[in-house]
């Protein structure tokens, strides 16, 4: 018979906890080797307690789920954290995937899901709940504006160049030297992939970064 899964549960409600364990029981081949009740305590008893699978309640008064993924993670990065919430806001979803959960489930998920999810984590697979996949896809999606990589002071700079202000000008008005307004100047036209001061200043205005005053 092959080893059994060992799995943590994380979760600082102890009916849940009570539940997760009902759901596990059930199974053979899954074994679950202790509980926590805070992510603190999760960072604390995962090294005795030598789980494969850990699911991890997000929001807990005594240490997050996403801080203790990280932690955990950080430690050994061979662990597989499955997320178990009822949150998938941009708030808590993307953070949770950025610290290196393997899946992310809602608390709504019946037991068959989650006990598919344990295996699948396990076998190094990723299991995704609907919602939290459609925040995902609308997160990539989403376009960064070439502006937004610009720093406040390069924006400083780049309102004055579409004032038609010279570098003098700028470093005048900035109180800083033209050889630095000379660097942001260059950097600006990078970021903004333009070709000269004029096309930086007709960006500037066609993407309305400047109220008028």
């Amino acid at each position: 018979m092959a080893d059994k899964i060992k799995v943590m549960i994380v979760d600082d409600h102890d009916m849940v906890r009570k539940g997760l364990k009902a759901y596990l029981a059930t199974e053979d081949t899954i074994e679950l080797v202790g509980e926590a009740s805070s992510g603190h305590q999760a960072v604390r008893r995962f090294e005795a307690l030598h789980p494969e699978v850990i699911l991890m309640d997000l929001i807990m008064e005594e240490g997050s789920g996403i801080e203790a993924t990280k932690q955990i993670l950080a430690r050994d990065p061979a662990k597989k954290i499955i997320i178990l919430t009822s949150f998938y806001d941009d708030e808590q979803v993307f953070p949770a995937i950025e610290a290196g959960a393997m899946s992310y489930l809602l608390k709504t998920a019946s037991s068959e899901e989650i006990i598919q999810a344990i295996y699948k984590a396990h076998a190094g697979k990723t299991v995704i709940d609907g919602k939290v996949a459609q925040k995902l896809i609308t997160g990539l999606h989403k376009t960064t504006q070439p502006a937004d990589q610009l720093t406040t002071r390069e924006r400083e700079v780049l309102k004055l160049i579409a004032e038609g202000r010279s570098n003098a000008e700028i470093a005048k008005l900035l109180f800083i030297g033209i050889k630095t307004v000379k660097t942001h100047v260059s950097s600006i036209l990078s970021k903004l992939d333009v070709a000269d001061r004029t096309q930086a200043a007709v960006y500037a205005y066609q993407n309305h970064l400047f109220s008028k005053e």
